[in-house]
């Protein structure tokens, strides 16, 4: 597991389990991600930028969210991008029950199985928020759990700038991106910062990958 250490702590998570802030060290490759999808405005913006400059990326979504815009998700598989569980109705993990823990994930799985054909090997919590034996769990199922270690803060309404100023000068190799898709959030500086930071990183060498390809692990548990 050591090419999958994390960033930043808890270290002995990482060790144990199937779970990551960041990927290999070795390589020059940054995965951007996108959580909390999909929803008609900025999903398909965002989709249309990441075609124009043929990069793949990572969508965690949300259960509800796929049975409202499922030809959104057929999208992302379409063109490439990898499918991840973000739950079900975005609760806070580390406060509810195993019993709903278990049915936000299983739910999810369920419904991009139905329209990508797998059940996703990577998910992410919901506001980053989990515990050890939510953790274990996961990786008994055969999941991967993945946090970042570059957060956009891109649903505060952020400008173009300064998204595309926190991403170019956090990205080292192994770095994972977080950004969003949702209604009801200012992310047109999101969007935007994408044609800033993603060729100006690409000139540098940065390969945009998308978790998958980070890890050398298949899309599907």
């Amino acid at each position: 597991m050591d090419k999958f250490r994390g960033s930043w702590t808890p270290f002995g998570w990482v060790e144990k389990y199937n779970y990551a802030f960041s990927g290999p060290f070795h390589k020059g490759e940054v995965a951007l991600t996108f959580d909390d999808g999909p929803d008609l405005t900025f999903t398909p913006a965002i989709l249309d930028k990441l075609k124009k400059h043929g990069v793949k990326a990572t969508f965690f979504l949300l259960g509800s969210n796929i049975e409202k815009y499922p030809d959104l998700v057929k999208r992302m598989a379409m063109e490439g991008h990898l499918i991840g569980n973000h739950t079900y109705s975005h609760p806070k993990l580390t406060e509810v029950s195993d019993e709903v823990y278990h049915q936000e994930i299983e739910r999810t799985d369920a419904l991009i199985q139905s329209l990508v054909g797998y059940k996703p090997r990577f998910f992410r919590p919901t506001y980053g928020a989990i515990n050890e034996n939510q953790v274990k769990w996961a990786t008994d199922q055969g999941m991967m759990v993945i946090q970042w270690s570059i957060d956009t803060l891109d649903w505060k309404g952020l400008s173009v700038e300064k998204i595309a100023q926190t991403v170019e000068s956090g990205a080292l190799p192994g770095s994972i991106v977080l950004q969003h898709n949702a209604d009801g959030v200012p992310l047109e500086g999101s969007v935007g910062a994408l044609d800033q930071f993603i060729p100006s990183l690409q000139k540098k060498g940065v390969r945009f990958v998308t978790l998958s390809e980070m890890f050398g692990l298949s899309a599907g548990k």
